[in-house]
């Protein structure tokens, strides 16, 4: 009685292994890869296109933001052009967008980041490494796919003025670096994301709706 016990239990766990295994979608059994390479082979990041020069003829090159579909050219002022190590290009309309690709791609190392001179002349602004720009974060206005205007500036002068306009300086704008300013890009993304996904909503019904 007991070896019957046993023998049936062996029974039972090797049809459950064998119901398991049956189950188990193709190539789970697989030799295991690490998740950055299976997102390199399969995320989003294998279709960044390549160039080793990309802020030539940017807005030309990479007319419209990756994310959201931007004409990058009519926001000059905050585009922002990630260029990887592998000279994998990221060109986005915004800061915002640039906290996504950064997010998004995270096993890939930037070798420099740019963003538009919100400060320059012209009518496509030219564009500056984000270690060397100004970032002024401005709660009165809202900026590029964002509730708070993050925009970027080459000059620290002007970057200080911007800040101490009114309302800006009422609304508590400041001068920061990069880092500062993608930190506050990512603590503002859930209702930027609400906000967007709404008014995107609301334009695409818009659009559907015969006039």
């Amino acid at each position: 009685m007991t070896d019957f016990s046993i023998d049936r239990r062996r029974l039972v766990a090797g049809a459950a292994l064998a119901t398991l295994f049956a189950a188990a979608p193709a190539g789970a059994q697989d030799k295991p890869v690490t998740p950055w390479a299976w997102t390199d082979a399969n995320g989003l990041v294998k279709d960044l296109p390549k160039d080793p020069n990309p802020t030539t003829d940017d807005v030309k090159k990479f007319p419209r933001c990756r994310y959201c579909g931007m004409v990058r050219a009519q926001f000059s002022h905050t585009r922002h052009l990630i260029h990887y190590e592998d000279d994998a290009v990221d060109a986005t309309c915004s800061l915002h967008c640039a906290a996504i690709g950064l997010s998004l791609n995270m096993d890939k190392g930037p070798k420099a980041i740019w963003t538009g001179d919100a400060g320059a002349d012209g009518e496509v602004k030219p564009l500056v490494l984000v270690d060397k720009a100004f970032y002024v974060v401005d709660p009165s206005k809202p900026g590029t796919m964002t509730r708070v205007s993050n925009a970027a500036y080459a000059d620290k002068a002007k970057a200080e003025a911007a800040a101490r306009a009114e309302p800006s300086a009422k609304a508590g704008a400041e001068v920061v670096g990069f880092d500062a300013a993608l930190r506050k890009a990512y603590l503002v993304m859930a209702d930027d994301t609400i906000m967007l996904r709404t008014r995107r909503g609301e334009m695409r019904k818009k659009a559907a709706t015969p006039q």
